[in-house]
């Protein structure tokens, strides 16, 4: 999807343009977006390349104008988290924080094709989540009355209902019958590739520059304040510095000379062969910690836990494997059928509340973004929209304002894990 520095991104896409270029046989289309060399100095650097990145660098030109931003990312675009995630969205937070950043994600991803001009895929199938036991009833139940609150559209649902709703669940297995669920039919999935590209392309178009394969290897400070960045392409100068690197947050803070209240591990996710369409909503079932959805080709793609031990792989393990499914198959009997096609791991950054920081640090105009747990994908156009009024003004605008560093120090937590039961 790159091209040479000499490369334009390509113009908007619509029926006409695909007419034109078929009439030409394909031969017309430019690349997506450029794939310049870095200059000597920028307004503002932002390390990752990833969603959470790229819609950093996108609001940033559309509400700020800010536009000479280079994004440097150490592998390929959108090969982190964002390409190794279930791609699950919804909105249905308890904390009211939460649910006003992850609603105001939700909203842009309901526009975001025609925002883009790219089709990112965004399917609004409804989200379902299971209670499977009276604990998650009481709690599902007062996530409801707090959505009403919030202005966030969300429902109680019977067993009878999902039932109907979703044919091939078992509703009543003796360990885990389905009490009902809490449901949220704006929820949904996209195509998580197709957002990091879409972002890229409409960056791209406004003069920023993406740098591929750079990785940045330190961070050159002056009197607490940031002065440029060293890496794998020499050393680039900037005014500000976003690091927006999820897993990596805590390597490249201790970098600067600063320390973050995150753990690093793998998340494990997996996909089985296709088959006909039998699922057309998101399913999380928390007890049993599993949670999956089907693809556009047919694929069940299911998720599951996290390692119980610091680490950065991004492999999946068959623990994880058997654990998740053999705890699905009880309300899922049709998948102890399916063949698994490929497994997989993400690296999340857990926060001690499992909610995320987005924050100024000790060294001035350094800006983080990090801390998404498990909620990464959902959360992508909210977290750029809030991180970009964050760089461009220097302070927290009131979707970030309580996701800073000093909840920590201050005791201020958003126990998103005690409210949900599990942070996905």
């Amino acid at each position: 999807m790159s091209a040479n520095p000499a490369s334009k991104s390509t113009g908007r896409y619509s029926v006409f343009a695909i007419a034109r270029e078929a009439m030409r046989l394909h031969s017309g289309w430019k690349r997506a977006w450029a794939s310049p060399e870095p200059k000597k100095k920028y307004q503002v650097v932002i390390v990752g390349a990833g969603g959470h990145g790229l819609a950093t660098a996108y609001y940033l030109g559309k509400n700020f104008g800010i536009t000479d931003i280079a994004i440097i990312e150490k592998g390929w675009l959108g090969g982190g988290n964002t390409g190794r995630n279930t791609t699950i969205i919804r909105s249905n937070y308890l904390q009211d924080p939460s649910a006003a950043i992850y609603d105001k994600a939700l909203k842009l991803y309901e526009n975001l094709s025609q925002d883009l001009n790219y089709n990112v895929m965004f399917s609004p199938r409804g989200l379902l989540m299971l209670a499977q036991t009276e604990h998650e009833v009481r709690g599902y139940k007062r996530t409801v009355y707090a959505n009403q609150l919030q202005n966030v559209s969300t429902e109680w649902v019977t067993p009878e209902r999902i039932k109907k709703m979703l044919p091939i669940i078992n509703i009543d297995g003796p360990r885990y019958p389905v009490l009902g669920g809490l449901y949220q039919e704006r929820g949904g999935t996209a195509r998580h590739d197709a957002v990091a590209w879409g972002y890229a392309r409409a960056c791209s178009a406004m003069g920023m520059h993406i740098i591929q394969n750079c990785e940045m290897t330190g961070i050159e400070t002056e009197s607490g304040r940031v002065r440029a960045v060293n890496t794998g392409k020499g050393r680039i100068e900037c005014d500000k510095l976003a690091l927006v690197v999820a897993g990596h947050s805590s390597v490249l803070a201790e970098k600067a000379g600063f320390r973050l209240p995150i753990e690093s591990m793998a998340l494990q996710a997996l996909v089985s062969e296709p088959i006909k369409p039998c699922c057309d909503l998101v399913i999380m079932a928390n007890t049993v910690h599993g949670y999956l959805s089907q693809s556009d080709k047919g694929e069940m793609v299911i998720g599951g836990g996290t390692d119980g031990f610091n680490n950065y792989s991004q492999r999946g393990s068959w623990q994880h494997v058997e654990e998740t499914i053999r705890a699905l198959i009880e309300t899922f009997p049709m998948l102890s059928r399916l063949k698994m096609l490929r497994q997989w791991g993400g690296i999340v950054d857990m926060t001690g509340d499992r909610s995320p920081i987005l924050s100024t640090t000790p060294v001035e105009n350094i800006f983080v973004n990090c801390g998404w747990g498990t909620g990464g994908f959902k959360a992508i156009p909210g977290s750029g929209w809030a991180m970009a009024e964050l760089v461009a003004k220097g302070q927290p605008g009131p979707l970030a304002a309580d996701f800073g560093l000093n909840r920590f120090r201050e005791g201020r937590f958003i126990d998103e894990s005690v409210a949900a039961g599990v942070a996905h």
